[in-house]
């Protein structure tokens, strides 16, 4: 709740993050944050709990902040005031940064909801310092391996996060590991499913990454997918289909939009206007790094980020065949690079340059998967600046696949918002 008790609070969080963009223009995002969560680890939480029309908290492994813009997007266009965190910064210092931008000196900011992608890790830990109105979890998978080990340790810290929701809990009904926090819900709190139709599954090469589905499970009341070409999807709710157009291609891409109208339609109730949802969607951009196409130096650049085996498979499989000129490049972000090692990075043919710091590994991967490497560079910046250098391709656009890390720094290097 506001509260003149947090004036101190704010006023130092605000003088850190002046410092750290003196002394790192662009950067520093997160420092302002760590500075307010140690002298006053009240603020986040009574923060969140301060919104008239409550939270909704957006986790899972992956797809969380692509779902969480779809969300925004969609209540944004039925009107709503949404408090949100748009840099994807997902962790406790990233959401009090994000709160300290829009938040009063009393800790007071003007929304109606709070609509707040977390990591899985930090939102089981700040779970005790909030209620949610809504959660909605994306799906369980193998991922960030150094952090969390494996899936049900993951399922133990999404089950944190769905025991702070009131009214309704937004589930993946693909995922056979959420349906077990499904079984565990009591009334007053509803279910609401989405999923993929059991075409849509069954066409997807490499799967979906999820084991043990059955996506029957979404059931009749769900909002389902139920066909998807490149950017262009039919999401089956209310007994109709209808169509949307994607931020980036993919079939996952596809499932975070049902997601986001899984939620909205659950939060708006009878308020909820299909075409006023499905035109916001369509008319939104990608996250950066996920399918965004940019133009740097005169040079328009696909960005595809990969964070697990299963959306490295997907990106993959959505890329055009025979591109000309693809940069890859993986970092430290990745603990263990065999780790991806199951992907069938095939489609990309020819990578002109492999990046990165862990260059030679990635490069190894693709070299016995039949790919063409012609250039290994663990310097990414140099890389970045031969690789755009580079005359214009004759097949496709110039595409960067890369995993987090240098997906940051890439962004970095280009001057390019981070």
């Amino acid at each position: 709740m506001a509260s003149i008790r947090w004036i101190p609070a704010v006023l130092i969080g605000r003088a850190a993050r002046a410092a750290a963009r003196i002394r790192k223009p662009g950067g520093g995002s997160a420092v302002p944050g760590l500075v307010v969560n140690r002298i006053a680890p009240g603020f986040l939480g009574s923060v969140l709990s301060s919104f008239p029309e409550g939270l909704v908290v957006v986790s899972g492994s992956s797809g969380k902040s692509t779902t969480t813009k779809m969300l925004v997007t969609v209540l944004e266009a039925h009107g709503k005031r949404i408090f949100t965190n748009p840099s994807t910064a997902n962790i406790s210092q990233g959401l009090t940064s994000a709160l300290l931008e829009r938040a009063s000196l009393t800790g007071r900011i003007d929304a109606d909801l709070a609509v707040l992608e977390m990591d899985e890790g930090h939102g089981a830990l700040l779970s005790p310092r909030f209620t949610a109105r809504s959660v909605l979890l994306t799906n369980v998978m193998t991922d960030q391996i150094d952090r969390f080990h494996d899936s049900e340790k993951v399922l133990g810290m999404l089950g944190r996060i769905a025991s702070r929701a009131q009214e309704s809990l937004v589930l993946n009904g693909d995922d056979a590991m959420l349906e077990k926090l499904a079984e565990r819900v009591a009334a007053p709190v509803s279910i609401e499913c989405f999923g993929v139709g059991v075409e849509v599954f069954d066409a997807v090469p490499g799967g979906l990454g999820y084991a043990e589905t059955t996506p029957e499970r979404v059931g009749d009341g769900g909002t389902i997918v139920t066909a998807v070409k490149g950017r262009s999807a039919s999401i089956a709710f209310d007994e109709a289909i209808h169509q949307v157009t994607l931020p980036a291609r993919g079939v996952h891409y596809a499932v975070d939009a049902a997601a986001a109208l899984a939620a909205a339609r659950s939060l708006l109730g009878d308020a909820f206007d299909p075409a006023v949802a499905l035109a916001a969607i369509s008319a939104m951009q990608a996250v950066f790094g996920r399918g965004e196409v940019v133009t740097v130096r005169g040079k328009q650049v696909e960005f595809v980020l990969v964070q697990n085996p299963a959306s490295f498979q997907l990106n993959v499989n959505e890329l055009d065949e025979g591109l000309d000129q693809v940069l890859v490049a993986m970092g430290s972000d990745v603990a263990d690079p065999s780790y991806f090692w199951p992907v069938d990075a095939s489609r990309i043919g020819r990578a002109r340059i492999v990046s990165g710091s862990k260059a030679n590994e990635m490069a190894l991967q693709l070299a016995y998967q039949g790919v063409q490497v012609d250039e290994v560079d663990p310097d990414l910046p140099a890389a970045l600046d031969r690789f755009l250098a580079l005359p214009d391709p004759t097949s496709g656009i110039k595409t960067i696949v890369f995993t987090a890390d240098p997906m940051r720094r890439t962004r970095s290097h280009l001057g390019l918002a981070t």
